[in-house]
């Protein structure tokens, strides 16, 4: 199944506040990377959206071997390569015009860095959940892959390109 694919069309789905609401039950804090979790918070509060998955977007190499490690690069590293895992928020929204006016909003990020900054789907999240969209931050040449081995500048540049978009979020979100 692929990672990551053009935008698809929405679909009808006459149960997404029941969806919405079956998939908010089992949502907990603890499964959310602490930076984002108050705009995941405030994405599940609105009527028309709801996340699936969630990533802030994680650094390792040689001096930082957590993979779920959150905190930023430091600024000189001897490391030349950067194992990089995506950051990304998968969301199901409503078709709706408010549904549709959020998408919308989320392609408009790109802005900020078309070259690092993606609006599609995937294929499984889709086969789970009609009108699912994700939005990543990946360098382009990797855009369908959920990692990649970067040099080091570039993961300070993907790393600026991650916090500018989450930030910007937030701002769709009021």
């Amino acid at each position: 199944m692929k990672t990551f694919t053009e935008l698809k069309p929405f679909s009808d789905n006459i149960h997404f506040h029941q969806q919405k609401q079956h998939r908010l039950h089992g949502f907990s804090a603890e499964m959310i990377d602490p930076p984002i979790l108050y705009t995941i918070n405030t994405f599940n509060q609105l009527p028309y959206c709801f996340t699936l998955q969630s990533c802030y977007g994680h650094f390792v190499f040689k001096e930082q071997k957590n993979i779920h490690d959150c905190t930023p690069l430091p600024p000189i590293n001897k490391q030349r390569k950067v194992a990089y895992r995506i950051a990304y928020i998968a969301l199901c929204l409503d078709n709706s015009e408010s549904g549709k006016k959020m998408l919308a909003m989320l392609q408009e990020t790109t802005d900020i860095d078309p070259e690092y900054i993606h609006v599609g789907c995937a294929d499984w999240f889709w086969q789970q959940q009609v009108n699912s969209y994700v939005l990543q931050v990946e360098p382009k040449r990797f855009m369908r892959k959920d990692r990649a081995v970067v040099e080091y500048e570039e993961a300070l540049h993907l790393e600026k390109v991650r916090n500018e978009l989450f930030s910007c979020l937030l701002t769709y979100c009021k």
